[in-house]
């Protein structure tokens, strides 16, 4: 293998689909609420994909939960303006963020104008209808703060029911409020979706999160990747702290800490993702050499960098055919890494 410039920035090939990569670790951060963190990677994320409605949304999100009101709503009306996204979903978070602005003037005008230019989804009728009503009580001096908390309560029901759904957009939306929200009267639904066939890991690390941070005590089945186990929630090691992650970087930093540091910058990336991903299981088996090799092995080959499985299993003391089971698995984990918008 040989030995790159690392003082040369120019010679740093990004990983394929960083753009995506970044969005899915700004969910991370947005649901470990790291608002901050968030922010910075998404603005990352869109100036590489500057059209993408997950990343503006994902923004938008993490803009609201860190008090950045102003800026969520101006991002949230450019994408109205330039055609971002879902028409009426973006709208309907435009119409979110002015109700914590208590921007009721500005909620009436903007739905009346929907209602005039727009043929309205016959399924949102009565929302806009009873918002405007209530719009326009409000921008009079009539305040009504039971309608006021009711229509908060409406905001937060609907984006629990983006469960259910299976557009990857209005699970954007889902991840950034679940966690607020206590869980115990939907308990059936997180336990079903757990074990769904259809439902995609990313999620199910987010709901198991959560479960985990409002202390739920009691045993729940999770199926992910192949695997099928019974976990509870409240006993579960925190989602970036676990034994066998840090045994693989450990081993993985061992060869690569001074011949290449970037590649091992971006294999530590790889693994602590995989692992969000796999997480509350653990890969199999448990042997850390073994995958040290094998994420070595996939870091290699996607830098384009000549890896020989061979003289891979050499260096870390495995065998050949276990090492090429191990990679066919994190090529299976990568290709559901988040899904296809």
């Amino acid at each position: 293998m040989t030995k790159r410039n690392q003082n040369d920035s120019s010679n740093i090939i990004p990983f394929p689909g960083l753009e995506k990569r970044l969005l899915e670790k700004g969910l991370e951060s947005l649901q470990g609420k790291n608002f901050s963190d968030a922010i910075q990677l998404f603005e990352d994320a869109k100036e590489l994909d500057p059209e993408s409605s997950d990343i503006h949304i994902g923004l938008v999100l993490a803009y609201f939960e860190a008090g950045a009101l102003k800026k969520a709503k101006n991002l949230a009306k450019s994408m109205l303006q330039e055609g971002i996204g879902d028409y009426f979903e973006i709208v309907d978070l435009y119409l979110m963020i002015m109700v914590q602005l208590h921007e009721y003037g500005e909620i009436a005008a903007t739905i009346e104008a929907l209602l005039q230019e727009r043929e309205i989804p016959k399924d949102k009728l009565e929302h806009f209808a009873k918002m405007l009503h209530f719009s326009r009580r409000m921008a009079e001096g009539s305040p009504d703060p039971a309608a006021e908390e009711q229509l908060r309560e409406d905001y937060r029901d609907k984006e629990l029911n983006l469960l259910s759904y299976q557009d990857p957009k209005e699970q954007v939306l889902l991840l950034a409020k679940l966690a607020n929200i206590n869980i115990r009267p939907y308990l059936e639904e997180l336990k079903s979706y757990l074990i769904s066939e259809e439902g995609h890991p990313f999620l199910k690390t987010m709901i198991i999160n959560i479960l985990k941070e409002q202390e739920y005590d009691k045993p729940v089945t999770v199926k992910k990747l192949g695997m099928n186990e019974e976990f509870i929630p409240s006993a579960l090691h925190d989602v970036h702290d676990h034994k066998q992650l840090r045994a693989i970087e450990a081993a993985v930093k061992d060869k690569l800490e001074h011949e290449d540091p970037v590649l091992l910058e971006n294999i530590i990336a790889l693994l602590q993702r995989q692992f969000f991903l796999l997480y509350p299981f653990k890969l199999q088996p448990d042997q850390p050499d073994l995958w040290a090799a094998a994420y070595h092995l996939v870091g290699c080959s996607f830098y384009g960098m000549d890896g020989d499985p061979g003289d891979m299993a050499g260096q870390y003391g495995v065998e050949e055919d276990t090492l090429e089971a191990s990679r066919i698995f994190i090529g299976k984990i990568e290709e559901i890494s988040y899904p296809n918008i």
